[in-house]
């Protein structure tokens, strides 16, 4: 059985071992680092600001056999401030025409901007390789968890969420836009350049072009990975836009990779939330029963959740297998929450 949960500090040496077998920025493999940011999601879990920009949300997945920490996803609340403003490049066009040699042409433009009161963003996901493709859909959990506690928790977030995927990179690892365009104004390699914007954003401003970027003038490896995503993440652009996400024609100012939004009350799942009362004293019938991520209390979690089959009944009371139920140690009746996981 799997279970998704909020981040705990005894998950530190599962994340680090996590982060040493695949390099992500939102896992670097630095165990400062790492503890700082379960901190962050502890206190955002518990008492979370009114700064939204400050509450930062982990959900790890556990194998609850032993223990094990396969994956993890992210929420920030807000992602872009007056001190760490969101940037992107707005994907557009301009005609060009003339009529002494009844000539015209349509180019491709990039244009930098900026948002400093930006959405909630949701990121960071992250699986162990050996569990793709795994028949319990385990990278659909890591991603839909976090919209079964956007469900639950509206009120902590922007009305618009955010998602930035990752475009094609070339077999080093390195993307054809920031070559042609990053690295001739900031004199720094792609990751360089990502690392430090984690941190401090105002090199970006202070020296990335602030005109039009015509495509036409790019490298045509370049043009054809703008607003794209690569191989592996062809999953993932599939699974947001069949939820509700579309493409805002805004890219990543460094590698080109499209941005994805949707109003929050507008992603298929939180529509389709159940709510209702767990309870214990009523049948369980397995071909009646839906399959859910649903979200259950658990004193010694913030947030605990696990995809489960639920019978939904017409009063407003839910039922599960009894034996699941007893596993976890499952106190009835309770209030929960419920997506739809299909």
């Amino acid at each position: 059985m799997f279970i998704l949960r909020s981040v705990q500090p005894t998950d530190l040496s599962h994340l680090f071992k996590l982060s040493n077998i695949m390099t992500f920025i939102n896992l670097p493999p630095d165990e400062e680092l790492i503890s700082s940011k379960i901190d962050s999601s502890m206190r955002s879990f518990k008492h979370p600001s009114s700064d939204l920009s400050k509450n930062y949300y982990i959900f790890v997945l556990e194998d609850y056999e032993t223990g094990e920490i396969l994956g993890v996803s992210m929420i920030h609340a807000q992602h872009g401030t007056e001190n760490e403003p969101h940037f992107y490049l707005t994907v557009g066009q301009e005609a060009k025409f003339s009529q002494t040699i009844n000539t015209g042409f349509v180019h491709g433009t990039l244009k930098l901007g900026l948002d400093t009161n930006g959405p909630t963003e949701i990121g960071g996901l992250i699986l162990n390789p050996d569990f793709r493709g795994h028949k319990e859909k385990l990278g659909k959990q890591l991603s839909f968890v976090r919209f079964l506690y956007m469900a639950n928790n509206p009120n902590r977030f922007k009305p618009m969420i955010h998602s930035e995927l990752m475009p094609p990179l070339d077999r080093h690892g390195n993307s054809p836009l920031w070559e042609a365009v990053g690295r001739r104004f900031l004199n720094m390699n792609y990751h360089e350049a990502d690392v430090l914007s984690r941190n401090n954003k105002e090199f970006i401003l202070s020296l990335f072009p602030s005109e039009n970027i015509y495509q036409t003038l790019l490298p045509m490896e370049a043009r054809e990975s703008i607003g794209k995503v690569g191989k592996e993440t062809e999953p993932v652009k599939k699974m947001l836009e069949g939820i509700g996400f579309k493409y805002t024609y805004e890219v990543d100012p460094f590698d080109g990779g499209p941005h994805y939004r949707c109003p929050l009350k507008e992603i298929q799942p939180i529509k389709e939330r159940i709510t209702g009362t767990l309870v214990s004293n009523k049948p369980f019938e397995q071909e009646n029963a839906r399959d859910v991520l649903l979200s259950v209390e658990k004193p010694e979690h913030d947030f605990f959740a696990l995809r489960t089959w639920v019978q939904v009944h017409g009063d407003g009371q839910l039922t599960l297998d009894p034996k699941l139920a007893s596993e976890l140690n499952l106190k009835f009746p309770q209030k929960v929450t419920a997506i739809p996981f299909h």
